[in-house]
């Protein structure tokens, strides 16, 4: 052995070092949160208020492809969520009657929220059990966003193709 060789000793560990990616760096799981969503999809909110007549409302999710709209006040507020299915609702108890009618009538009022840190996984339970598909995003008493049960189910798919791909290389390596 040459004699400018030395065995590694502890202090050696000291120094800042790298560190290449590894199974565990790669597959590692991070908590999915709605922000992670937002980010991706960005923080459009269409709304109306609550004196819009729902013609006005069916004309915008028709025109926007959405499938509800948040309903604010004056000074922003949220006030309520108009979904399609609230409409149909009304169509049937209603029928020829039910475009002149207001927002205010028939949007839900009590909304559920979500917070940009949810994680995924618990927004999802809380819209499978409230059997809904579109929940607003606050933050500091503000409108940020909205997501879909169509947005999560997305991001997991997408996560689920990832990690799929990540096992596929480190198994074939």
């Amino acid at each position: 052995m040459p004699s400018s060789y030395q065995a590694p000793s502890r202090k050696d560990k000291m120094h800042a070092t790298t560190h290449s990616q590894t199974p565990d760096t790669n597959l590692k799981h991070e908590t999915a949160t709605v922000r992670k969503i937002l980010d991706q999809k960005g923080s459009d909110v269409y709304s109306l208020r609550p004196q819009n007549t729902l013609h006005e409302a069916v004309v915008m999710l028709r025109d926007k492809r959405i499938g509800a709209v948040v309903v604010k006040d004056s000074e922003g507020k949220l006030q309520g969520i108009l979904s399609e299915r609230d409409i149909v609702r009304r169509l049937a108890e209603t029928p020829g009657q039910t475009l002149p009618q207001k927002v205010e009538d028939i949007m839900t009022t009590a909304v559920e929220v979500c917070h940009p840190e949810d994680a995924l996984i618990t927004v999802l339970r809380k819209m499978t059990d409230g059997r809904f598909r579109h929940l607003p995003v606050v933050e500091d008493d503000g409108l940020v966003g909205i997501i879909t049960i169509g947005d999560v189910v997305n991001y997991r798919l997408t996560e689920l193709e990832y990690e799929a791909l990540q096992l596929k290389q480190l198994i074939v390596g």
